[in-house]
């Protein structure tokens, strides 16, 4: 085929409503050929053929249109039935011009759904099923009727317990008592009713207070029938947002919020019945794709008959390399493979090398790698990790010399894979592990045990490694159950054994062995040690991880704070991943919420697909729909990511199948980004300057205002993003054309919405900057000091704010503080944007460091905090305490923003990729330094952000005269 453009890819990308000429072939030999808009949804266009089909001579050879579906051939090249049929020809985008209609086959309802859940989550369900995997379809099962299950009952709530799920409050994190004394006026009406009524109740009060007052006040004026405030709950105006429980109102975000700005809280009394309406409708809807999709349990495991203890075999574990595959490396070098097992982080016996072969695509080894490890002693999560490398030999040095001719490495790829399966088992037989790309070149780090141990996808072009597991006995050798292991312990009849160890003749392995036989001593009196105490276990001796299975029984729970520590790949055995979650279950939702992005992250350190930190997290999404969204939009985020879009894909799958009605609320905002994402391109691709007017004329086309219109917020689920108003739509003028989308607000005479959309950067690190930001204030808070307060004066606000600014951007370590990033609202309050460098990784410009300041404190700034008095010392000493007193609550809390970012390492940000980025975290925060050093050394820094001032002043000089001189 000559070399060219095929398929209709331009022609759907074209805006406007011009007609394509498509071709249909028909099951009973009819051929058509006909013009279509692009904007005709499927359905429409099965109308259009069954219309013209009535004047062809076969045309009683065709049933009923519900009878069939169309299909196509995608732009992936897959042949896929197109059961969605509200979706536009243009979305659906085939190769080419052709739909060929076909008789349904199977339930159309479960098809439905499974090309809906395609959609949605971007991922076809049909590649899990090509898979042909039975961890992967053992997964599905067991999961699918977990969720189903968990919905099933959702649906069986009473109307306050649904509520709970569907509206979680929305809650600041103290109820400020003694910021708000004065009384709160509350307008409220009745739904369905144009009358309101002005209240005035006790920031204290709970909201059934206030409906009682308002039934009372409703059977006052109208002389109506009293009715009982339990069957009633307070909507927020114009949003999905709800005020109920035993929460004070001023405890309510939004009544906290308008009580800040000097507002009157707008609610809407509405009554049970109302949301029993909503319960009932997704009941329906729910029931009737589960009783069409019912689904046989998982079947259950095989009896594990003539089987061995993996304890008795006493035999050295080895495996077999067979060969390489799809190899691609310079000739004249040499190929050799590096094996090493690990338990986490902790490299269990000392690395094999391979022989050395020459570099060709397909080199073969059939060599025996011998590990310094008996098979009794391999701990259950033992991972094998693989590395391919080339080597060639340096040229030898002129002068005669002893000193063999180095060998310098060039790293080709990894790949990792577990010696036992998902069900316990040891591996046997061939496995072809398809690698992954090296990028490090330190030999040192050519093993990579953190990376995942899914093959990677892309099989055609990436190197490949034959391997065998031997067959020790004829039948399965399976790792102990729990209950075995802790029998084992009393059997074992003391610690003698286990403690006669002479061999360690080092200071620090002394150290070890002294913790681990003072391991009782550790969990009586300082259980928030356990990482130490789990890092020194040797997991390679079966003694060893008996005794520390059997304590962590008996282990009392930890706080979050310390067992979030515990999700780290080093520490991947069952039994410590159960206990943390044990302990993580005491999380209250929005606990759970603002620790969620690092609890999606720690799923890539997983092992198995089946694992308690997986069916957490859906259990706790399928139990309050906020959590839900944005675990959904966390995954969906990276389902384009190799080496997690089998494990997300499947999750997302999961729980979409616990929340069918859910579905419907995120296609809208998927359709809606893509919209979006459709625009911004739009914006940037153009061939000449574009303008907001050609953004706006964009916007206004019927495809656009339909998806972009009329739904929820993906930042914040409770706001309603009604219709688009296109005449307000503008871009920003910045590297990457940000797009300013306005909205009418659902409620008149309230202010319009808007939200910006930005595509082509990594915005994750702002969103972990924001998320350590966030749980700052909510530490603060929770120690009365509120730095957001809404005072009497702006210059009041300025001060508060401009001290969480401080303390916040000196311990994160945020850079790039110039005035462009540097902003101010009218009410005073300081705040940041673009938080592309944390952790000190402040900018350089001709090999000088721009920011040498540990936070910007200029004379500006503190002219403001004086009221503009130079001698106003009172009113800046005060502002010295707010900053030392919020850096002292964040102290106490340091191990929490430490492990937090540590969890972030799966992420792979740029700047936070290994502990050692962590150290400015650690350094900032004083952490193993007492409360008085700490402070001591923040006031150090404190005197130098404010005499080193003028250096800030020169950096916003500079970077304004370069911004003046773009071109």
């Amino acid at each position: 085929m000559p070399p060219g453009k095929y398929g209709m890819q331009e022609e759907w990308e074209k805006e406007g409503d011009q007609e394509i000429l498509m071709d249909f072939l028909l099951p009973n030999g009819i051929f058509l050929n006909f013009l279509v808009s692009p904007n005709d949804t499927i359905k429409t266009i099965k109308k259009m053929v069954w219309k013209n089909a009535r004047n062809e001579a076969l045309f009683n050879g065709l049933g009923d249109p519900e009878g069939y579906v169309f299909t196509c051939i995608n732009q992936t090249a897959v042949r896929e039935e197109l059961e969605e049929e509200s979706r536009r020809i243009r979305d659906v985008r085939p190769f080419m011009c052709v739909l060929r209609l076909v008789a349904r086959e199977g339930d159309r309802v479960e098809k439905l759904t499974n090309t809906q859940i395609s959609l949605l989550i971007g991922k076809g369900l049909h590649e899990f099923e090509a898979q042909k995997n039975h961890e992967v379809n053992e997964f599905r099962s067991k999961m699918r009727s977990f969720c189903e299950e968990k919905a099933q009952k959702r649906q069986g709530l009473p109307w306050q317990q649904w509520m709970e799920y569907s509206f979680p409050c929305d809650l600041e994190p103290c109820s400020a008592k003694s910021k708000n004394k004065k009384k709160i006026f509350i307008n409220v009406k009745f739904e369905a009713s144009d009358e309101s009524f002005m209240l005035q109740q006790e920031p204290q009060d709970l909201p059934l207070a206030l409906m009682r007052s308002a039934l009372k006040k409703k059977a006052t004026v109208f002389r109506s029938l009293r009715q009982e405030p339990e069957d009633y709950t307070l909507q927020v105006n114009g949003r999905w947002e709800f005020i109920f429980g035993k929460h004070p109102l001023c405890q309510f975000k939004y009544i906290f919020s308008c009580l800040r700005n000097d507002e009157n809280p707008q609610l809407t009394m509405v009554h049970h019945s109302t949301i029993s309406k909503y319960q009932e409708e997704q009941g329906r809807m729910c029931n009737h794709i589960y009783r069409s999709c019912a689904m046989s349990r998982p079947p259950p495991l095989p009896q594990k008959k003539n089987t061995s203890s993996l304890w008795a075999i006493n035999k050295p574990f080895n495996i077999h390399l067979l060969q390489g595959s799809r190899v691609n490396a310079d000739e004249g070098m040499k190929l050799v493979v590096q094996a090493g097992l690990y338990h986490g982080s902790e490299l269990l016996c000392k690395v094999v090398t391979s022989s050395e072969v020459t570099v060709c695509s397909e080199p073969l080894w059939d060599q025996k790698l011998d590990f310094d490890i008996n098979v009794a002693d391999l701990p259950r999560m033992s991972r094998l990790c693989f590395a391919l490398y080339a080597i060639i030999e340096k040229a030898k040095k002129p002068r005669g010399t002893k000193k063999k001719n180095k060998k310098a490495d060039c790293p080709i790829a990894w790949v990792n894979t577990m010696v036992f399966d998902h069900k316990d088992q040891l591996k046997t037989g061939e496995f072809l592990l398809s690698t992954w790309p090296s990028v490090p070149d330190d030999k040192s780090e050519l093993l990579n045990p953190m990376g995942t141990v899914e093959k990677n996808p892309n099989v055609d072009s990436a190197a490949g490694l034959l391997i065998r597991f031997p067959n020790i006995l004829p039948h399965p050798l399976y790792y102990p159950p729990l209950d075995k292991v802790l029998i084992c312990v009393t059997e074992e009849n003391g610690e003698t054994e286990i403690m006669d160890n002479k061999n360690h003749t080092e200071f620090f392995e002394d150290e070890k062995e002294l913790l681990w036989k003072l391991r009782t001593d550790i969990r009586d009196c300082y259980p928030e040690s356990l990482s130490k105490l789990l890092l020194i276990t040797k997991w390679n001796k079966r003694e060893d991880v008996v005794q520390m299975v059997s304590l962590l029984e008996s282990w009392p729970e930890l706080p979050a704070i310390h067992a979030l520590e515990l999700l780290d790949y080093s520490f991947p055995d069952p039994a410590i991943r159960s206990f943390t979650i044990r302990c993580l279950r005491k999380l209250s939702d929005d606990e759970l919420l603002q620790y969620l992005i690092q609890l999606v992250q720690v799923l890539k350190y997983e092992s198995y697909l089946d694992c308690v930190l997986t069916t957490f997290l859906l259990e706790r999404a399928l139990a309050n729909r906020r959590i839900g969204h944005f675990l959904f939009w966390y995954l969906r985020s990276e389902i384009h990511v190799a080496s997690v879009s089998l494990r997300f894909g499947l999750i997302l799958e999961a729980y979409c199948r616990g929340n069918i009605h859910h579905m419907k609320v995120l296609t809208k905002q998927n359709q809606a980004l893509v919209k979006m994402k459709a625009l911004n391109d739009f914006v940037k691709s153009g061939s000449q300057k574009m303008t907001v007017e050609d953004l706006r004329l964009c916007v206004k086309q019927e495809s656009y205002m339909e998806a972009l219109s009329d739904l929820l917020s993906p930042l914040n689920p409770s706001v309603i993003l009604a219709e688009i108003c296109a005449d307000k739509c503008r871009f920003m003028d910045s590297k990457m054309k940000p797009l300013w989308l306005m909205y009418r607000n659902p409620w008149p005479h309230a202010d319009m919405l808007g939200i910006i959309f930005k595509n082509g950067d990594d915005l994750r690190q702002d969103m972990l900057t924001l998320q350590m930001i966030q749980l700052m204030e909510n530490l603060w808070k929770k120690e009365g000091l509120d730095l957001r307060d809404k005072l009497e004066q702006a210059i009041e606000e300025f001060t508060l704010s401009c001290a969480g600014y401080c303390v916040a951007t000196y311990v994160l370590g945020i850079g790039d503080r110039h005035n462009d990033n540097i902003m101010i609202r009218e009410t005073g309050q300081l705040f940041h944007i673009d938080f592309g460098h944390f952790l000190g990784n402040f900018k350089r410009k001709l090999g000088i460091n721009r920011e040498r300041v540990p936070f910007i404190l200029t004379y500006d700034f503190v002219h403001v905090i004086q009221q503009g008095k130079t001698n106003n010392s009172e009113k800046f000493e005060r502002f010295r305490e707010y900053c030392e007193r919020a850096y002292k609550i964040l102290c106490r809390n340091g191990t929490l923003f430490v492990n937090l970012f540590a969890m972030m390492k799966a992420a792979g940000l740029p700047e936070l990729t290994s502990f050692k980025d962590i150290q400015y975290l650690k350094d900032s925060l004083a952490l193993g330094k007492s409360e008085d050093e700490a402070l001591k050394n923040f006031k150090v820094k404190f005197t130098e952000a404010l005499r080193e001032s003028w250096k800030t002043k020169v950096n916003w000089m500079m970077h304004s005269l370069a911004k003046d001189n773009r071109p």
